[in-house]
């Protein structure tokens, strides 16, 4: 009996915020059925471990100590993060395809696929420095 391929998590980055805005009331109705059917069939095949819209205002903290605090996302902006999905896929292959597949795409979002680590690259770098002084 053979076990099966390990899993890998992707995040989905939704990208665009005002797709929508020249779309009719019907045009918006069946993108939205499409995108929910999409969504279900993801979740019926136990490829989404989370998903979320984000609102389209927040702020943006910056500089040190975090003293810099401005509005954001840039309503204006193509590229504000709109939501995201969480997957639970075989590798990165199976995550594009399920991006490629989102039906909103051809009405100019855009999505960007990231695979989730179990550590950032800063702290691993971290760790190897302490490991070296010992």
């Amino acid at each position: 009996m053979s076990t099966p391929p390990a899993s890998s998590d992707y995040l989905l980055l939704i990208r665009g915020t005002h797709w929508d805005k020249d779309l009719s009331p019907e045009e918006i109705q069946k993108v939205m059925s499409n995108w929910s059917a999409w969504f279900e069939d993801l979740t019926r095949r136990d490829k989404i471990k989370g998903a979320q819209p984000l609102a389209p205002e927040g702020k943006i903290v910056a500089g040190k100590k975090g003293h810099l605090v401005a509005d954001g996302p840039f309503a204006e902006s193509k590229e504000a993060i709109a939501g995201y999905f969480l997957l639970q896929v075989r590798d990165l292959a199976e995550a594009l395809e399920i991006a490629k597949s989102n039906p909103a795409l051809e009405y100019g979002i855009t999505i960007e696929v990231r695979p989730v680590i179990a550590q950032c690259p800063t702290m691993q770098r971290a760790n190897a420095l302490a490991q070296a002084e010992v």
